[in-house]
């Protein structure tokens, strides 16, 4: 099955985020990302989802988060006409003669080394997730001790945004 990223902007008030993923949820998908976050706007929050479906399928599901209460507006952002990253902490096992060549894939991928103690070193790695899996993958064979990612976010490429119709809201100050 594809997958879909949405960006879904909603009024930030307590259980919106809950009330998207139920509805989900009850559809039987499997969220493969979500991240929730502020806007431009203080009264907003947007929701940035990846998800696997049938693109039928994602159609009708994004139809009935549109009709949600604190739902302003859905997005599918296409791979192509967006851009995506991802923030990944991890902490690799290193000593004296490791250290140097984990330094050297830090660099490679333009992260940055963000802790040193004399027995790991921590990375901090942001990028499309497909960097994300490389520099994994180049990092494993010294032991990962630690990992967090903080999923996907995204944004439509160009001059236009999903907040764009709230200019236009009277009750918005700008």
């Amino acid at each position: 099955m594809p997958e879909h990223t949405l960006s879904v902007l909603v009024e930030n008030t307590p259980g919106a985020l809950a009330r998207i993923t139920a509805l989900f949820s009850r559809r039987g998908f499997n969220i493969d990302s979500v991240t929730e976050g502020s806007t431009e706007y203080t009264e907003f929050s947007r929701l940035t989802l990846v998800v696997q479906a049938a693109d039928d399928a994602l159609e009708q599901v994004a139809k009935q988060v549109a009709k949600l209460v604190n739902v302003v507006k859905v997005v599918e952002l296409s791979p192509h006409a967006s851009i995506r990253r991802e923030l990944m902490l991890v902490k690799v096992r290193a000593d004296n003669e490791t250290r140097s060549q984990i330094v050297e894939i830090v660099q490679l991928f333009r992260a940055k080394t963000v802790d040193v103690s004399p027995d790991a070193v921590t990375i901090e790695a942001t990028g499309p997730s497909d960097k994300i899996e490389a520099m994994l993958r180049m990092l494993e064979p010294f032991s990962i001790k630690e990992l967090v990612r903080s999923g996907t976010i995204a944004i439509a490429r160009g001059r236009n945004s999903a907040s764009d119709h709230l200019r236009r809201r009277t009750d918005i100050a700008v």
